[in-house]
């Protein structure tokens, strides 16, 4: 028996997508997960998921007293996740459950660490939490609205449905560097609790004259400057950005939501109209 689909036309446009590759009802799928012999639990790139989550956990555990151990074993989890992805369509292992496995895992890996900087940067904690439930709210209805119009992957958005979301997801090198910049962003923040030694810069000397006369302290403060405060300063920019896109993420994924719920009306309307006739 074919999947169901959704058929749904606005100002003249038609689109139908599969809701399911395969028609399984959720009993289905649990003895088909049992009985079969390949085990996509242990695909190399869900291995390679669950390493991640392993490492990022010891690393939230040193977060508090070992920022050493702390940065190794959170940068080897981050930069295992620009493998994983690599793993999966070189050994054409690509699955739903590593895609879903991925996402929660960057979603706790840095939930974690804004816990930590909430409790960091009291002052700052209401900021920290809000980034945490946008992060989560507008990742689950994307991946919730995708899987409802019959999607392949929360990655496949067209650029009728977003310009944003489509060059955010559909570029290799656009993804990296927003995710790779917002983590960066947040774990600077973090190792500024620690390091406080001034790496001395200086200004130029012609840039320098005309600060001197301009902003007398700021040849000072660029002298007090740490390296982990100028890793916040060059990466806030990305950071910011990356947070733009999820409302983004998170605006459209509600009106796809609220568009399918209108149809589903619409051709239940059309059935009671129908059947009284």
């Amino acid at each position: 028996m074919p999947a169901p689909a959704l058929t749904v036309s606005v100002e003249g446009k038609s689109r139908e997508r599969s809701t399911a590759a395969v028609n399984l009802d959720a009993k289905e799928a649990v003895d088909i997960a049992q009985g079969l012999d390949e085990n996509v639990f242990l695909f190399v790139p869900n291995l390679i998921g669950y390493t991640r989550i392993i490492l990022a956990a010891v690393a939230l555990k040193y977060m508090p007293s070992s920022p050493w151990y702390c940065t190794l074993l959170y940068g080897v989890s981050c930069l295992l996740d620009a493998v994983d992805g690599h793993a999966a369509r070189l050994l054409n292992q690509t699955s739903r459950f590593g895609a879903v496995l991925d996402m929660i895992t960057d979603r706790c890996t840095t939930s974690g660490l804004l816990c930590y900087l909430a409790s960091a940067y009291p002052s700052y904690a209401l900021v920290f939490q809000a980034l945490i439930a946008l992060d989560f709210s507008s990742h689950y209805v994307h991946m919730y609205s995708t899987l409802l119009t019959g999607s392949k992957s929360h990655k496949t958005i067209e650029s009728d449905v977003s310009r944003i979301l489509n060059f955010y997801y559909n570029n290799p090198k656009t993804l990296f560097l927003f995710c790779a910049g917002n983590e960066l962003c947040f774990f600077a923040l973090y190792l500024m609790k620690w390091d406080t030694a001034p790496l001395g810069l200086s200004i130029p000397p012609p840039l320098g004259f005309i600060a001197s006369k301009v902003a007398p302290g700021l040849a000072q403060w660029v002298a007090g400057l740490t390296f982990a405060q100028i890793l916040v300063m060059v990466t806030f920019p990305i950071c910011f950005g990356k947070n733009v896109i999820n409302i983004v993420q998170g605006w459209k994924a509600s009106k796809i939501l609220v568009g399918v719920d209108l149809a589903e009306r619409m051709e239940m309307m059309k059935r009671k109209q129908e059947e009284k006739r």
